[in-house]
């Protein structure tokens, strides 16, 4: 953990009209800068950068915060990869608390593989426009494919040398870990100890990371002397790279998807770069692989809106098909367009404009209840039971969805595609969920049989989340502009004597900055729509320089309003109840503040661990079941079982 002297260097250090400018184009107006919004398509400027007060405003996305808010919001940055990178720009040491050994040895190994990728993306580009054999090869294949230099560059293409070694002898000459090498598969090591080069004669395709860090490599074949061989290779699985976790193209992707606020989805490397060589830049690709929930995920931290685009023959409809329901799960929209025939993205945008793309996308794009219905009803024909179970297949789509609204919406829309009346479709959903209710139901009482009486606690029937929600929306709301002092515990082990011991950490900000970098160091949305609707609001009042709440009361919402004047009251008869009379020492709601905000932070940190440890644990029945690697899961779930402990530590030493 970077310690509590180094962040504030960095905040000492940071202008955030120098930050912004590295991004968007500035322009002196007044004691400001004004620049065009990087978060909408807009002509006149309004985005707002005051050096004053070291903060930004978007008016056109109503966004605003201090260089780190710009860099999470931008960038999608978490907030230590924000202080990592204003670091470097600003040339300060950041020093870490104190590690024991095994963390230590950990750390430094993450590094070694993240280095030791690194270096090979380097030398696969060198060797791709350096070496004979590279260019020969490597570069006329991407020259033949359409690829520019531009976008060669933009991707980080590279070739490997057809030779056993050359990596693997280049990288221990320049002083590279041969463990490391072996660990990332970038070399192979045979049975009698030899070491030799995974992607030998194959051009390279580097998979980064969402910050741009290199996870790993996916490498083509070129000679047609080798066709027992796989056309294409992956890195194999290791600490950084796990292929269910990755997108291709997410690093150069992510401000358009932000800015188009919709993320085109294929499936190979060369979809993605031809796409983005034609100006369809907010697409990524699954790689090859089946889509997962944690690559849906990585989509939804950037846009809720995902257009699949996928090849016209069966086996491309039906991996549309899978993820729709995924995608549905996760909250999300979803639309689907498919190609003639004979195409797939990657020789559809070779064959043709920007314009003419745009122009099928437009034509083409069905939202997903009309794709599936036209799909299903091709194969049911005049079969009345076939029919029957395309329309339950429908309706389980749409049980996926959270949303009550939309979820009603689209009932009768498959109503009318179906020609089936609109009361019999939602008794089907109202079935289908009761189902889910039943089995939820067994499932409990299963674990209340397998797990001891006192073991068990019956939820409670509104979630734990949700008080939570309320109480982190009545600090904001009621104390968002006030200024305290955080006091941060963190517990850590003294390698020396081998003690637990305790660093303190101290803050002075508002109350609103507090929870804004909390939550969105934290990734963490708020599951409430009306809370997450309040919280929005406020933090942007707040942002743009709001001091006291009542200066805006009548301009609130009638809803909101009423809101707020529960809370106050709520307030004031806890500050008028006679608790003197019984003994009852109350402190000023400001020396509490800080204690219940971090208590408010720490439990919802808990109860995210608490449901991704779930997945995990779902995720690794599936993967056993169809025989696959479930040990990264495995190491997850230990991971975050440590950091639990860690958090429930914290809140015993607030």
């Amino acid at each position: 953990m970077i310690t509590k002297e180094s962040i504030d260097k960095v905040y000492d250090a940071i202008r955030v009209e120098e930050v912004i400018g590295d991004f968007i184009q500035l322009k002196r107006s007044g004691a400001g800068y004004k620049g065009l919004s990087p978060f909408t398509n807009e002509r006149t400027p309004s985005f707002s950068v005051s050096p004053s007060k070291q903060i930004w405003k978007d008016f056109s996305s109503g966004k605003g915060g201090n260089a780190i808010a710009f860099l999470m919001e931008h960038e999608h940055f978490t907030y230590i990869e924000a202080i990592r990178y204003l670091a470097k720009k600003y040339n300060i040491e950041l020093e870490e608390t104190q590690q024991n050994e095994q963390e230590k040895e950990k750390a430094n190994e993450r590094e070694g593989l993240y280095l030791v990728s690194e270096f090979a993306r380097d030398y696969f580009q060198q060797v791709l426009s350096n070496s004979e054999e590279g260019k020969a090869l490597g570069l006329t294949y991407f020259k033949e494919r359409g690829f520019t230099d531009e976008t060669i560059k933009t991707f980080q293409l590279g070739y490997s040398l057809d030779s056993w070694s050359a990596l693997t002898d280049e990288a221990l000459a320049k002083g590279m870990n041969g463990a490391y090498l072996e660990k990332t598969g970038l070399t192979i090591v045979t049975e009698k100890g030899r070491r030799i080069d995974r992607f030998k004669g194959r051009v390279m395709f580097p998979i980064l990371s969402m910050s741009g860090r290199v996870l790993g490599f996916g490498g083509r074949i070129l000679s047609k002397e080798k066709q027992k061989e796989a056309k294409y290779l992956n890195s194999p699985e290791s600490d950084i790279y796990h292929k269910s976790h990755i997108l291709y193209g997410i690093f150069q992707a992510k401000p358009f998807i932000a800015k188009e606020d919709n993320c085109y989805l294929v499936e190979g490397y060369t979809d993605v770069i031809q796409l983005h060589q034609r100006g369809i830049k907010n697409v990524v690709a699954s790689s090859g692989t089946a889509l997962t929930q944690e690559q849906i995920r990585l989509i939804r931290r950037l846009t809720p809106n995902v257009t699949i685009l996928y090849d016209g023959d069966s086996a491309g409809l039906r991996a549309a098909i899978r993820g729709v329901d995924m995608i549905l799960a996760e909250g999300m929209n979803v639309r689907i367009c498919t190609f003639p025939d004979g195409e797939d993205p990657d020789s559809f945008a070779k064959a043709n404009s920007l314009e003419e793309i745009q122009a099928y996308f437009d034509e083409h794009t069905q939202d997903f209840i009309r794709f599936k219905a036209s799909l299903l009803m091709k194969e049911t024909k005049d079969d009345p039971l076939k029919r029957a179970d395309t329309i339950r297949d429908m309706i389980e789509s749409i049980s996926k969805i959270s949303d009550p609204i939309k979820r009603e919406i689209y009932v009768r829309e498959c109503a009318k595609i179906m020609e089936i009346s609109e009361e019999v479709l939602f008794a089907s959903l109202a079935q289908m969920n009761q189902q889910q209710v039943l089995k939820a139901q067994q499932e409990l009482k299963k674990a209340q049989k397998e797990t001891p009486m006192a073991a068990v606690k019956t939820p409670d029937r509104i979630p734990p989340i949700v008080y939570l929600e309320k109480d982190l929306i009545k600090y904001l709301i009621l104390y968002g502009a006030k200024e305290c002092t955080f006091e941060d515990k963190y517990l850590y082990y003294d390698p020396e004597t081998g003690e637990e011991k305790t660093q303190e950490v101290s803050q002075r900000v508002k109350v609103f900055e507090k929870l804004f970098l909390e939550l969105q160091a934290d990734e963490i949305e708020l599951s409430t729509l009306e809370f997450k609707e309040i919280y929005t609001f406020f933090i942007d009042k707040y942002q743009a320089g709001l001091e006291d709440i009542s200066l805006i009361i009548n301009e609130l919402p009638v809803s909101m309003a009423a809101i707020i004047a529960s809370f106050q009251a709520q307030e004031e008869q806890i500050r008028l109840h006679n608790w003197s009379k019984k003994g009852v020492e109350v402190k000023p709601k400001e020396e509490d503040l800080p204690y219940a905000i971090n208590g408010i932070i720490l439990n919802l940190r808990k109860l995210l661990i608490d449901k991704k440890i779930e997945e995990l644990r779902q995720e690794i029945t599936t993967l056993e079941d169809e025989g696959e690697d479930s040990s990264w899961a495995f190491q997850e779930v230990m991971d975050y079982n440590v950091l639990k402990s860690t958090i429930s530590r914290r809140l015993g030493a607030t």
